[in-house]
């Protein structure tokens, strides 16, 4: 792991989206392997918005980078979807896939996945095309500010969802609880957080880079997302056997979490 915590501003000047979607985010890994790592998310989220609960106007994704991964199930559930993410160059990039620009990702071979989940594979470019039609915005954000997307005020969502973000943005267990009380706000008493979060990882690496990761463990989110003014409703550990040298994650926490209502 990096000595010093990988700072934000070093995502802003470093951090290069598309090394990294390259990197990730194929369902073939750049080893040549199956890429279990996004296959096992993916079925954990399917699994998360197949709850009839998890239902709604607005979804909030806080953290997005430049992946679309995470909001292909939740499209299905929810009308309006805001994306944020602190990098600049995340945001573009994400950006050139919701426009449909030449040289954006492909994100087509995911898509198709998540539709065979879902039951047909055929419908990937209905797919592609409502989440296109259903991201509203794209904003800048910060965690650990009160108001994470300073100095827009959104009205509270239905549903927030953090994806592989809070552990990368929080250099201490303070940082993380500040950081979910902070989102928090983002979200209406009543409303749900939908969280994937790597347990026990100090880093990750692509591009001759290396970034800083929050080592947790299962019971230390559960209790900041309770202590954040939520109800854990579902948590579920998947284990992450690998060889990978690119990161050192033991097992992703599936989670999701209701609001409670002010003073409860």
């Amino acid at each position: 792991a990096p000595a010093v915590f990988t700072e934000a501003e070093v995502y802003q000047q470093s951090f290069n989206p598309r090394e990294y979607l390259n990197e990730f985010y194929g369902l073939i890994d750049s080893q040549g392997q199956p890429n279990t790592f996004l296959m096992e998310n993916l079925k954990s989220l399917f699994k998360m918005f197949s709850w009839d609960k998890l239902r709604g106007d607005t979804l909030i994704d806080v953290g997005c980078g430049p992946t679309i991964y995470q909001v292909l199930s939740a499209c299905e559930c929810f009308q309006e979807i805001i994306a944020l993410d602190y990098t600049d160059q995340n945001r573009q990039e994400l950006l050139k896939w919701l426009r449909n620009e030449a040289g954006a990702f492909d994100w087509r071979p995911v898509v198709q996945y998540v539709c065979a989940l879902e039951g047909n594979r055929d419908k990937w470019a209905e797919k592609e095309e409502k989440l296109r039609r259903k991201v509203t915005q794209v904003l800048k954000c910060d965690v650990t500010k009160a108001n994470p997307v300073d100095p827009v005020s959104l009205p509270p969502a239905d549903c927030l969802l953090s994806t592989l973000c809070l552990e990368a943005a929080c250099k201490d267990l303070a940082t993380f609880r500040s950081a979910l009380r902070n989102i928090s706000a983002l979200l209406k008493p009543g409303g749900h957080l939908v969280m994937l979060t790597v347990l026990q990882e100090t880093y990750y690496a692509f591009n001759k880079q290396v970034f800083s990761c929050l080592h947790l463990e299962r019971n230390e989110v559960e209790e900041a997302v309770e202590g954040a003014g939520f109800d854990v409703k579902y948590s579920e550990v998947q284990q992450y056997l690998t060889g990978d040298v690119r990161t050192d994650c033991k097992a992703v926490l599936s989670l999701v979490a209701c609001k409670r209502a002010s003073g409860t």
